[in-house]
């Protein structure tokens, strides 16, 4: 008769237990975790009747996407190459002749200055998502482009260098630099103020 087979062994479940851990910390270690992109705004505070401060049309630069993802410019076609430096121009077009920063036409047409100035951005329901970036970041880009070029004048440095190391965590372990960048930072801010609006896409 032969002999009598025993009982498999017994598994430790603490130490499986332990193996699930560390497979699990590893993956969550070496797991690149994908991270949604945007249009990096800061929305305004919410208020039930807001006060429509009055808007002259010169100082209003409409921008429209349609529906078959053509640029129009106060109702003309314009190519989105150009479109950076139609928004350049209308920004710092410095109507009134009081922006002495300013190195625009002076247009009575145009807007008065860059605080006045706002460009309103609308498109069609059926605009494509990359048409619609594609218009954002040109639009950006040109306050970008005056930001940048009055900040390296007065402090020798690009708005987009200083802007990084002020939002940089790592600067706070720079005694002073934080306090010192904050005022030039908003200074430049208020100079080419990113007046940027737009409208519910129309359907």
């Amino acid at each position: 008769m032969g002999k009598k087979r025993g009982a498999p062994p017994e598994v430790n479940a603490g130490s499986m237990a332990d193996i699930a851990f560390l497979l699990l910390i590893f993956f969550l270690v070496t797991t690149t975790i994908g991270v949604d992109q945007g249009i990096n705004r800061l929305l305004p505070r919410y208020e039930e009747n807001p006060p429509v401060p009055p808007i002259n049309d010169r100082n209003i630069l409409t921008v429209l996407v349609n529906k078959d993802n053509q640029l129009l410019v106060e109702e003309k076609l314009v190519d989105i190459k150009d479109l950076r430096q139609t928004a350049i121009d209308f920004l710092e077009n410095n109507g009134k002749g009081i922006c002495a920063y300013c190195n625009g036409k002076k247009d009575p047409n145009s807007s008065d200055s860059p605080g006045d100035a706002v460009i309103s951005l609308n498109n069609d329901g059926q605009t494509t998502y990359e048409t619609y970036i594609a218009v954002q970041n040109e639009l950006v880009a040109a306050y970008n482009f005056l930001r940048d070029r009055e900040c390296k004048k007065r402090y020798g440095m690009t708005f987009t260098e200083m802007e990084y190391i002020f939002n940089d965590p790592a600067s706070k372990a720079t005694e002073g630099l934080v306090e010192d960048l904050e005022p030039k930072v908003k200074k430049i801010q208020d100079l080419f103020p990113m007046r940027l609006s737009e409208a519910e896409p129309k359907k």
